[in-house]
């Protein structure tokens, strides 16, 4: 009983004990087999997670914060990887509660009927993260994505531009760039302004080649525009890319922005200007709220909203 309460951090077992058991276990190349536990407890010890890219910066940052919020408890994320189809998460939630998570956490708000009904009917604590849904599930963790560019479109229109694009992707699969895109008509038509500029740069995830693409379709159907505002940093530093293959100024000629903070925003020339969405805080709020719901300090559905900052850097003047 000892040896297997040395294995779990939530038991009560002495520091001098744990020590001796583990590198005795350590020594034998033993590896604990918490299987019968589980059972016992009716415990497994892990978060089901799913995101849409595993190669995308901010969900690795999000996924990072969960994990070390989380780590301290014993508890191990198990993740899921959706590609951004909405099918491909329902199928991933049934797989996943088939092995009983402690709670799941999805990104996005927006889910197949079938999905909804899963994780409403899982009775384990279900977090939605990356956005601030109309109808949640259980619990929240995001920001508004619309109203973030729209902050970004009413600073450009105060600082007097009045023709602006929108480059952006499958609205049909990246429910989040559809907010981006959403939210950008919204501000130009509060504005007063054309909200037609919209380039579409193919499925998500938006690679920099699309948004080198995207930019080359704007310059030459739309010569006039003034700006361009991205659904990504990735986006939108293959738009700059191809403002320098053609000779037009950045800043001077157009303005361009994108989204996330990502590492090659701040090292481009000129540095994009972007939107920082906080993803390591969504994952550290995240852990904290789920360790509050499993030891019963939130029992409401909580809706935690996060503050995207604006950056502005050289790309827009």
């Amino acid at each position: 009983m000892t040896v297997s309460r040395a294995f779990r951090t939530d038991r009560p077992v002495s520091a001098a004990t744990r020590r001796a058991i583990l590198k005795a276990a350590d020594d034998l190349g033993y590896v604990f087999d918490s299987t019968a536990s589980n059972l016992r407890s009716q415990r497994t010890d892990f978060i089901a997670v799913t995101i849409p890219s595993i190669n995308n910066a901010n969900f690795a940052e999000t996924v990072r914060g969960l994990s070390d919020g989380l780590k301290p408890r014993g508890l191990q994320v198990l993740l899921g990887y959706t590609d951004y189809d909405m099918a491909e998460e329902e199928h991933l939630i049934g797989q996943l509660l088939r092995r009983r998570p402690e709670a799941v956490v999805v990104t996005g708000g927006r889910h197949t009927p079938r999905a909804r009904r899963l994780l409403e009917n899982a009775d384990i604590p279900v977090v939605e993260i990356w956005d601030l849904p109309d109808d949640p599930i259980g619990h929240v963790v995001g920001f508004s994505n619309a109203r973030a560019v729209q902050g970004m479109v009413d600073h450009f229109v105060a600082r007097g531009l009045t023709r602006i694009g929108f480059i952006g992707g499958d609205a049909t699969r990246d429910t989040r760039g559809a907010d981006r895109r959403a939210g950008f008509v919204a501000a130009m038509q509060a504005q007063g302004l054309d909200a037609t500029r919209l380039i579409a740069a193919g499925p998500p995830p938006i690679s920099m080649r699309e948004g080198a693409d995207a930019m080359a379709r704007l310059l030459e159907t739309l010569p006039d525009t003034q700006a361009v505002i991205c659904v990504s940093d990735l986006s939108a530093f293959g738009a700059l890319t191809e403002c320098q293959r053609r000779g037009v100024e950045v800043p001077g000629r157009v303005w361009i922005a994108g989204f996330g903070d990502y590492e090659i925003a701040g090292i481009a020339v000129p540095a994009l200007t972007t939107i920082n969405p906080f993803p390591r805080e969504i994952g550290t709020r995240t852990a904290a709220l789920i360790l509050d719901v499993l030891d019963g300090r939130q029992c409401t559905p909580a809706r935690l909203a996060i503050s995207p900052d604006l950056l502005l850097r050289q790309s827009t003047g």
